[in-house]
């Protein structure tokens, strides 16, 4: 695959930022479903082998708010061990974690040997959020710029796998997500007031991202774009990418023949009477 070009400085503000909406028809269930079960089989594969190898990896995921970042997280740990896959996604940082150097929480959470880590958001907050809602200074968000690729070369150079997919939408796509929010009670709790907030800052999260771009889409930290109008194609796209980031062989074990339990005779089970149980509603 083909990096992305990066675009010229000059592009109109509101056209380049973001992918523009797809015109293709949204995958249907069926075929999606026939198309993420090999991809959760290999997902397992390569999970056998960063825990065998004793890999560490690391995959980012950022973008805008309801791009499906989310989702796809889920997707690709829903199969695998938490023991060996764990999903990081942080809070707003504690008045503690605001005077620590700005990578030291994120660092604590880095992988161990064996270990997958999803960020669901990263320290890329400080060139997204921060940046666009003023929770940082220039001088903060500019020394961020210059230390983020060096920080993941350190990575990089001592070991660590560092993958990054940022998940883009187009505007109308993402206003549709919001209004589907509102009007699900079960996915309300997903519009916070700063997605609010971003509705009517587009553009200035669109330029944001493009700054984060020129400084930290780098030959050793390449970004990937995926297309997010299409969840499904999105996650399927995204799943087959990764697995193509680190060679693994199949290390399944062998299917086993389970022998018949031993009976005890002796063992007296105590009355069900002195246990208590679900009332069985349904």
């Amino acid at each position: 695959m083909a990096k992305n070009k990066k675009q010229p400085k000059d592009a109109p503000a509101a056209v380049h930022y973001e992918v523009a909406e797809s015109n293709a028809a949204k995958m249907k269930r069926k075929d999606y479903e026939a198309a993420i079960e090999p991809l959760h089989v290999e997902l397992v594969k390569l999970q056998e082998w960063i825990k065998q190898q004793r890999l560490r990896v690391v995959v980012i995921f950022e973008g805008r708010d309801a791009a499906g970042k989310g989702g796809a997280i889920k997707t690709i740990a829903e199969r695998l061990n938490p023991r060996h896959c764990r999903i990081v996604a942080l809070g707003v940082p504690t008045e503690r974690e605001k005077s620590q150097w700005y990578f030291q929480r994120y660092v604590q959470h880095l992988p161990a040997a064996g270990e997958m880590v999803l960020f669901d958001r990263s320290w890329y907050n400080r060139a997204g959020v921060e940046r666009v809602m003023g929770f940082c200074t220039d001088d903060e968000h500019a020394e961020f710029m210059r230390s983020c690729p060096e920080f993941e070369r350190m990575l990089i150079r001592s070991g660590i796998i560092l993958v990054k997919y940022w998940f883009s939408v187009s505007d109308k796509e993402q206003e549709r997500r919001f209004q589907a929010r509102l009007d699900d009670p079960t996915k309300r709790w997903k519009l916070s007031p700063m997605d609010l907030e971003s509705r009517s800052r587009w553009v200035e999260y669109s330029k944001a991202k493009d700054e984060m771009f020129a400084h930290t889409d780098t030959k050793q930290s390449p970004w990937w774009v995926v297309r997010a109008d299409d969840k499904k194609r999105a996650r399927l796209n995204c799943i087959s990418h990764l697995l193509s980031q680190i060679p693994y062989k199949d290390l399944t074990p062998k299917p086993m023949k389970l022998e018949p339990r031993r009976e005890d005779d002796s063992y007296v089970r105590p009355p069900m009477t002195d246990q208590n149980f679900v009332p069985e509603v349904f």
